[in-house]
């Protein structure tokens, strides 16, 4: 995709940044220098072309930083044994030292969708994260029970749904997600009920990008995640923004970490959408995020952005209070 808001939009700047291990990752930098920076997170199996809506809407007045996770899009293949959370921390943690001034005390708002939410959770007490994280938004993400907690399988809970979950999570089946079959099979898993043909068209493009040794390696650390403890480190104000008619990381999550959090600043569901949040509804991740830029790094008069008590408000969503999980 060449065009549209689903085309990736060409960075200011790119670089190569190595993580602790070794990898290589891919580095993408959008937007004016010396503006706010924004640091942007994707998920499993996805690149930073995931994030060409929200990047649009940003790239105009923030300095916007993005990565693709090792082994998606450009950043290579780990070496074997090389997927884990704390990889994942490594890798963020050696994006953040590259790209922000750690002299000049410089700090962003970071953002992750899905397994970038958990990149989050998993590096919350690391050095760096603390030192630059301003505020945090955790976009369709959860912080354990995945297999368990999945809706994809239209079966009760209980150990048949959870062990068909896991390998799902788990599987090297070659369906492309771009033949019709694949295609029907991802607007089911992951995109709601409203989302478009472009919208699937582009997630199908996107998702056909990652090897499947590479999803099979991902869906396995998955499969096993906790980073409950990790999210009770998260230091810093973070908003949640969730899909309603989210299957594979169902809403119920986001009132879960909601519950963990030290300084949650609101929950989000946004009716009809499923797991693709920043692209199903760019416009609206993309304003929770400059609300956490307004409240909680650029200063205001009369004092500085580094309240965690301010009450964001929704826009062209509904609000939901976050210490309440749905009953349904």
């Amino acid at each position: 995709m060449r065009s549209g808001p689903f085309a990736p939009p060409v960075p200011a700047r790119e670089l190569t940044v190595t993580s602790a291990d070794g990898a290589r990752l891919h580095v993408e930098v959008h937007g004016p220098e010396g503006a706010p920076a924004v640091v942007l997170v994707h998920g499993w199996t996805c690149s930073t072309a995931f994030w060409a809506r929200v990047i649009r809407e940003l790239a105009v007045d923030h300095r916007v930083i993005t990565y693709d996770l090792r082994g998606h899009g450009g950043s290579p293949v780990a070496r074997p044994g090389g997927c884990s959370t704390d990889a994942l921390a490594d890798d963020l943690e050696a994006v953040l030292e590259a790209t922000l001034d750690s002299a000049a005390g410089q700090r962003a708002v970071l953002a992750g969708h899905s397994m970038g939410g958990m990149t989050l959770m998993a590096a919350s007490a690391r050095p760096h994260f603390r030192a630059h994280a301003a505020a945090v938004l955790l976009c369709s993400t959860g912080s354990s029970r995945l297999p368990a907690r999945s809706h994809v399988v239209p079966l009760r809970a209980g150990r048949l749904r959870t062990a068909l979950h896991r390998a799902i999570l788990t599987s090297r089946a070659p369906a492309s997600p771009l033949a019709p079959l694949g295609r029907r099979v991802l607007r089911y898993i992951t995109l709601g009920r409203d989302a478009s043909a472009e919208m699937v068209e582009a997630c199908a493009r996107i998702v056909a990008g990652c090897p499947r040794g590479v999803r099979a390696d991902w869906g396995r650390v998955l499969a096993e995640l906790d980073l409950d403890r990790g999210v009770t480190r998260v230091a810093v104000p973070t908003a949640i923004v969730h899909g309603a008619a989210d299957r594979l990381t169902p809403v119920r999550h986001a009132y879960a970490l909601a519950a963990l959090l030290p300084h949650c600043v609101g929950v989000t569901e946004l009716p009809g959408v499923g797991h693709m949040t920043p692209v199903e509804d760019g416009a609206t991740v993309a304003d929770r995020i400059r609300d956490l830029v307004l409240h909680h790094l650029t200063p205001r008069v009369g004092g500085t952005a580094d309240g965690a008590s301010d009450d964001l408000r929704p826009h062209r969503h509904d609000e939901t209070d976050e210490t309440k999980e749905p009953t349904a």
